[in-house]
């Protein structure tokens, strides 16, 4: 290695900066140009390297920071102002601004300034598409220019430029704000001065700009339910029973009350009965002698629908029970006198209550149903052989125990409630999801008619078809047994039934599906089979001369050159594999189809 090199990797050591580096190596190239310029310029790039790893980490430290920062600040207001002030320090520049979306106009306006000094460029609104900010707005995507009132890329307005020149701006960069694909505004970064935006720059404000949307959404949020409880709190101090009310409601919720605690408590209060039904108008729960007749259709629950608001006519009162927008059902109470203001408070708080209620219960139900979801597709999606432990804890977190026999049920058809009711299969103990066009269930059991018969009930007249399949044990032929299943509902379909299993299909089950004949012999006929193989006897060829003799053990036991008594044996011995029911004609039919299916597949 030659001096040169050597002296350069001493300052890179020495972390000299890149012009001392510079400076020192056209001194040394002097001595040694053939191999002083090569190492001069591989120092430089080194040195050039380790500097642009210094930033990129002061950068991500400087993000680090910021998001801590958000993180602390109280309010919308807060956020906003903590956000263009770091953009202002992180990026240097002389002002930082953000714009906000405003979904009624249709435009963005000017929210929070650092480092603006004019009145006019803080009121400033931007159409979508006028100016760079406005293009940002449009297309959903970062621009920048070193000099904004000479670029013609730009669509220029009097407005805007006034407010711009005004501020004095020259080099502008703006970002989108975006959560979730929802557009929140724009973050730029500006000098007073002609100046180039490095891609580095664009880049570290487009990382702000996403964390700012994120701590502006939760800040909102945030905001948004600190302002709901504190109008549920402020309404009930006007009036003692209010107040009361509310603590009552208060007490149910924090100490794990569900809907039925709330309405029983809200009848108590008004001396009244009370039921909340869902968007459908079933009953979800009921306090006191709530009528029989449909309340889903009443005035006052059609006023209160389309008002949100609580609404009364023929002595019946509704209010409906609304979160994030969403109606989740209506509140509705009778049997009492017309209420003041107070109570029709308390009646509102109870709905506002029953609301946070049931999106919590919605919101979990949703959380845990994704989950169960995502474990039944990687089931169904594994190679066959020993089930996974990582699998099988996942389950037993969901209280299901996956290395016992399940029963898998293909549900194809159309009804609001059909994932629901196929998840509440086996007390909840099951899986279920959406498996392209079907709903599929693994329940716990041993019985596939079961199972498909008590899904279909829970289904009532919905047009659901359900077929199953099993029992087995996931990991150990889940995919075969789905596949099964599903073939099973296609044959279920075609004969105009709701639900069954293969073994009620019988040989109706196989029409169009030639490759499971081995698995409808092993099914009619396996335990006889299994015997035969085990024994070295001939129950089977015992069946088949029962069978073709007319079911005469005495010509049976001809054909067969045996006594007529060891006919009769063999006989007992088939009803003990098979059941007392083998010879019923419904089952003697598919046993006789088995027993012809089995000859032609092996002559």
């Amino acid at each position: 290695m030659s001096q040169i090199a050597l002296e350069l990797l001493r300052l890179l050591a020495q972390d000299a900066s890149a012009d001392h580096i510079d400076e020192q190596a056209r001194r040394l190239v002097t001595s040694d140009p053939g191999s002083g310029e090569p190492a001069r310029g591989l120092a430089l790039r080194v040195r050039a390297g380790i500097d642009a790893h210094r930033r990129r980490e002061s950068e991500l430290s400087a993000l680090v920071d910021t998001a801590r920062d958000l993180a602390s600040v109280d309010g919308p207001r807060g956020v906003l102002d903590a956000i263009v002030r770091r953009a202002r320090s992180l990026l240097g520049t002389d002002v930082a601004y953000l714009t906000l979306h405003d979904a009624e106009r249709g435009d963005t306006f000017m929210r929070a300034t650092a480092g603006s000094v004019s009145a006019r460029f803080q009121a400033l609104r931007l159409p979508v598409g006028a100016g760079l900010g406005g293009l940002v707005a449009q297309t959903r995507r970062p621009y920048w220019t070193a000099d904004y009132p000479a670029d013609r890329r730009y669509d220029h307005t009097a407005e805007i430029d006034g407010a711009v020149g005004e501020e004095g701006l020259v080099a502008i960069c703006g970002t989108p704000l975006i959560v979730d694909g929802e557009f929140v505004g724009v973050l730029f970064a500006s000098h007073r001065s002609r100046r180039e935006f490095r891609r580095a720059e664009v880049a570290l404000l487009g990382s702000l700009a996403a964390l700012a949307a994120v701590s502006l959404v939760q800040a909102r949020r945030a905001a948004e339910t600190a302002d709901a409880l504190a109008a549920l709190s402020a309404a009930h101090a006007d009036i003692e029973q209010a107040a009361a009310a509310h603590d009552r409601f208060a007490q149910v919720v924090l100490s794990g009350g569900g809907v039925d605690e709330i309405v029983a408590v809200l009848g108590e209060l008004l001396d009244c009965w009370v039921t909340v039904l869902d968007v459908d108008g079933e009953p979800v729960a009921g306090h006191g002698a709530v009528p029989g007749t449909d309340l889903h259709d009443t005035g006052a629950v059609r006023r209160s629908v389309a008002s949100g608001r609580l609404a009364g006519a023929d002595g019946l009162w509704a209010v409906a029970v609304r979160a994030v927008g969403q109606r989740l059902g209506t509140l509705v109470l009778g049997g009492c006198a017309e209420l003041d203001g107070g109570q029709g408070r308390t009646v509102e708080r109870a709905a506002m209550v029953t609301a946070l209620v049931l999106l919590f219960r919605l919101r979990a139900a949703e959380a845990d149903q994704r989950v169960r979801t995502d474990l039944l597709a990687d089931l169904l999606a594994r190679a066959e052989g020993e089930l996974d432990p990582g699998l099988v804890e996942r389950g037993r977190l969901l209280g299901l125990r996956l290395q016992h026999p399940h029963v898998v049920a293909v549900c194809r058809g159309r009804s609001p409630g059909l994932l629901a009711a196929a998840a509440d299969s086996g007390d909840g103990r099951g899986l279920a999801g959406s498996h392209g066009e079907d709903v599929v269930a693994l329940v716990p059991g041993t019985d596939p008619s079961a199972v498909a018969e008590g899904l279909s009930r829970r289904l009532g007249d919905a047009p659901v078809t359900v077929g199953a399949a099993g029992p087995v044990v996931p990991g150990a032929g889940l995919r075969d047994a789905h596949a099964h299943a599903r073939r099973t509902t296609d044959a279920l379909v075609a004969l105009g039934r709701p639900a069954g299993s293969a073994r009620e299909l019988g040989f109706a089950g196989l029409v169009g599906h030639p490759a499971d004949v081995d698995d409808y012999l092993a099914r009619v006929l396996g335990p006889v089979a299994d015997y035969d193989r085990r024994r070295g006897s001939d129950l089977l060829g015992t069946l088949e001369a029962w069978f073709a003799t007319g079911a005469s053990p005495r010509r049976a036991a001809g054909e067969l050159h045996v006594h007529v008594n060891t006919v009769s044996q063999r006989l007992e011995r088939v009803a003990a594999l098979l059941g007392a029911d083998w010879a019923e004609p419904a089952r003697a039919l598919e046993i006789q189809l088995a027993l012809h299916l089995r000859r032609l597949r092996n002559p």
